[in-house]
């Protein structure tokens, strides 16, 4: 049984964002990271930009035969993975009826069924090292259905249910599973949340990528179950995710304030 501090990692949806941020604090903590994503390039310059301690490996996470691949590079570099930190998401926004089913599929496939994929692919070669660490990067959506996000916001209700599921059924073995769910990220998925005004996204104000892999990181070492951000919302996005009657109150409030930062936010960078 390992009882040394986990020290290699493989980061999904690396090439940018919430994921290339963790990556680069990370390899500052000590830690050994393959930069995974879609977007191989874009995974290679982040490593690149790091330096010793990070690599890239392209990685389509909807592709079972990639996952074993991308699996295989991080043991076969690292001699261990301790951590598997599933990042990668995309977004479709608008109202529901404006999105294509294909888009909403591509949402569903990518969101959920993606990190599914890694994490079962991942699982018995954690069980046979006799440790290992899942990370889920979630969202508040997990608890609010959102207006303007709507497949978005159903695939992490999705990937929530199924994380806490699997840890359930792993509870008597060493693994360890974290959840955290971040609130909006000044990340390319928030630009795109802007051009298409989903002014609920910014109803509070966004963190720093960086401030969200920082949160990732300390939640990961403390192995922290779940952790919302900011903290003091979780309780709220619970209790309103729940009630149909608050949720459309909240979003009615939400929303005209999200206008007002939206125009500001135009405003700011005209």
């Amino acid at each position: 049984m390992k009882t040394v501090k986990s020290r290699s990692m493989l980061i999904t949806g690396g090439a940018s964002g919430i994921g290339a941020a963790t990556a680069r604090l990370a390899v500052a903590r000590g830690y050994q990271v393959l930069v995974a994503d879609i977007n191989y390039r874009g995974a290679r310059s982040v490593a690149k930009t790091i330096g010793t301690g990070a690599a890239a490996v392209a990685l389509d996470i909807t592709d079972g035969e990639q996952w074993r691949r991308a699996l295989d590079e991080g043991w076969e570099r690292f001699g261990a993975l301790d951590v598997l930190v599933n990042n990668a998401a995309v977004v479709f926004t608008g109202p529901a009826q404006e999105v294509s089913i294909k888009n909403h599929q591509r949402t569903l496939d990518v969101n959920y069924m993606g990190p599914l994929r890694g994490m079962l692919a991942a699982l018995p070669r954690f069980q046979r090292q006799g440790f290992g660490h899942f990370v889920t990067v979630c969202s508040m959506t997990a608890f609010l259905p959102f207006p303007g996000l709507a497949s978005y916001a159903a695939a992490k209700h999705a990937l929530r249910a199924f994380h806490h599921a699997l840890a359930l059924e792993q509870r008597q073995t060493p693994l360890k599973f974290t959840i955290v769910h971040p609130t909006s990220t000044e990340t390319p998925m928030l630009e795109a949340e802007a051009r298409s005004e989903v002014a609920l996204a910014f109803a509070v104000p966004a963190m720093s990528a960086e401030a969200v892999g920082t949160v990732i990181l300390d939640s990961m070492e403390k192995q922290a179950v779940e952790v919302y951000m900011p903290p003091e919302r979780g309780k709220i996005v619970r209790r309103v995710g729940t009630n149909p009657r608050s949720l459309r109150e909240m979003v009615i409030r939400g929303e005209a304030l999200g206008e007002q930062r939206l125009r500001a936010r135009r405003g700011a960078r005209a």
